[in-house]
């Protein structure tokens, strides 16, 4: 050998052995893709043969399918489970509005987690856990945001899209780091182009990047090129029969079908375009992928014969598809069926990295790891506790439990007997037709005192009874915008003109002026309130014609925990303010 040609092989062994422990030592990549009421028939690998998932089916055949899955009947409580591991009323959330949903800035989320190792971290897409200081994706770990506010583009939360009406989903005014920032184009693509532009931009270094379309969530928009591909489409018929329950559908649910399977189908092209960039930039086989839906679908269609929709602790409400591509680690396909859920997710996040989960409060959701290693001990005896009332959870009212292959089901009212419930054996009843409750009601007593014990505790969780309250007047967010999806007062605060609204907060010191949006333009004779505590300011306005804002400047309020509860008194009514813009000086 040559000298120059032994020089060459050393410097090739010293490059083998050091990219191999570059790859040994390098923790893996992460990216959390969820969508926005897709529910689980909404794909091809489910079943469902009108819909094209070509991505998604693929990554399926290259993953760890989880087939017993479940999520909470409605977003913003699967993703504070999801981030925190832990059941969503321990953190504060207990709605999708009124208020309640703002989970507590103490809790530890995935992206916290990771950034003890030195993870740089991006959200792109639906945060819904809070709009203000200190409930931020900012305030609770990731370095990068790109999103919307409240549970949807279009919504009365967010206010920078919502005037945009049935153009809600394109070229809409986003938070871009807390500031506003407008995009061009639809915003499935643009969350998308926003995580792909992340990883690029991060590929030397470990990312997490959780990216969270809010489709194929209301209202159902999407670019026309993809609604003309299921326009024709009758999507109640063409299913095989194999004995699975098929509601009837509506022709208004249909149209929704055919606008829901074409947003789905352009999330799997944006999908196609981000695994593919993974590849181009030879960070796939080192990156972690995991892909879940948040709840059941939001309109009747195909959903692999489940039953009951979002908002329901039926199967459909509640069961969702969970796919974990870790090439590293395992190859090919498989299938778990035993029950796990979005608890699981920081937990397996956690054992991945080597992080030890926080020891100071209680984790409800168990590592994967190991059940993707064949051992299902763990998860033998396991339960799982679903609820969904707005406001607050409201006993036996939709609320379950499953253990072992069998769920009870509350539909009843407080003072219910248990022949009252329902319950069902999933072996052998998945679809949830037979109510055993009659023949079977010991087993029913004996579920019924797992759902006591943990619904008194959980309603009895200091971050429930003592809710997260919005911080104004801090140097981390002025001005402070506050939006009627985080109101509380009277229960559906949405687009009402005439409703008792207020917002809970931690008030800094200092003097302020205040600027009020109304949902319609307002008459300019009345007489504007704002009342913080014990202090209460009011202004009169006596000009002609009407208008869209009003202005109450350089009021002085001291620091405290207050209600900050504005109206617009005019021509007999009290009107609540759309949003309230809040500048300290």
């Amino acid at each position: 050998m040559t000298s120059a040609a032994r020089i060459a092989s050393i410097f090739l062994s010293f490059f083998i052995v050091h990219a191999n422990a570059f790859s040994q030592n390098t923790p893996p990549n992460i990216i959390l893709i969820i969508t926005d009421d897709q529910g689980y028939g909404d794909f091809g690998f489910t079943g469902n043969p009108h819909i094209s998932t070509p991505t998604l089916d693929q990554l399926a055949q290259e993953s760890v399918e989880f087939t017993n899955f479940y999520v909470s009947p409605v977003c913003a409580p699967t993703r504070s489970s999801l981030m925190t591991g832990r059941y969503s009323l321990r953190t504060g959330i207990r709605d999708t509005y009124n208020g309640g949903a703002m989970m507590a800035t103490e809790e530890h989320t995935i992206a916290e987690l990771l950034k003890k190792k030195n993870y740089v971290t991006g959200i792109f897409g639906k945060w819904h856990l809070g709009d203000n200081y200190p409930m931020r994706p900012s305030d609770q770990g990731f370095d990068e945001s790109v999103i919307h506010l409240s549970g949807g583009m279009g919504q009365v939360g967010d206010f920078t899209t919502y005037y945009q009406g049935n153009r809600s989903y394109f070229d809409p005014v986003l938070w871009h780091n807390n500031q506003q920032q407008s995009y061009q184009g639809y915003c499935s693509d643009i969350f998308a182009e926003e995580a792909i532009k992340f990883i690029e931009k991060n590929k030397d270094q470990p990312f997490f990047t959780y990216l969270s379309f809010n489709a194929p969530h209301t209202p159902l928009q999407v670019p026309d090129e993809y609604y003309q591909k299921y326009k024709d489409l009758d999507p109640s018929e063409g299913f095989v029969e194999d004995g699975k329950p098929f509601y009837p559908m509506s022709e208004s649910q249909k149209e929704d079908a055919r606008k829901v399977y074409a947003m789905v189908e352009n999330i799997d092209d944006n999908l196609n375009k981000l695994f593919s960039k993974l590849e181009e930039l030879e960070i796939d086989d080192r990156t972690i992928i995991i892909f879940l839906t948040d709840n059941g679908p939001q309109q009747q269609r195909y959903v692999a014969g489940l039953r009951g929709l979002k908002g329901n602790v039926f199967q459909g409400g509640v069961r969702a598809p969970l796919l974990i591509h870790y090439p590293e680690k395992y190859q090919g396909s498989k299938k778990i069926d035993q029950l796990t859920a979005h608890l699981d997710i920081l937990p397996t996040i956690a054992e991945v990295v080597g992080i030890d989960l926080p020891n100071d409060r209680k984790i409800d959701g168990k590592s994967l790891i190991p059940l993707m290693n064949g051992d299902a001990g763990n998860f033998q005896n396991r339960s799982f506790f679903s609820y969904w009332n707005r406001k607050y959870p409201e006993r036996y009212n939709n609320i379950s439990i499953q253990k072992s292959g069998w769920k009870l089901v509350g539909k009843t009212d407080y003072q219910a007997p248990i022949e009252e419930f329902e319950l069902y054996n999933l072996t052998e009843d998945p679809y949830e037709l037979t109510n055993l409750i009659s023949s079977q009601t010991s087993k029913g007593r004996e579920l019924k005192i797992e759902m006591d014990e943990l619904y008194e505790e959980l309603i009895q969780e200091n971050h429930l009874v003592n809710q997260p309250l919005i911080q104004i007047g801090f140097e981390e967010e002025n001005p402070v915008f506050l939006n009627r999806n985080d109101a509380a007062g009277q229960r559906g605060i949405w687009a009402q003109e005439e409703i008792y609204g207020y917002w809970n907060v931690l008030l800094a010191s200092g003097t302020y002026d205040f600027t009020f949006k109304f949902v319609k333009d307002v008459p300019s004779q009345g007489t504007m309130y704002l009342e913080t505590g014990p202090i209460v300011n009011q202004t009169k306005l006596e000009s002609e014609g009407k208008i869209e804002f009003i202005e109450m400047k350089d009021i002085q309020l001291p620091g405290m925990k207050t209600q900050i509860i504005p109206f617009y008194q005019v021509n007999g009514k009290q009107i609540f303010p759309f949003w309230v813009e809040i500048h300290k000086k």
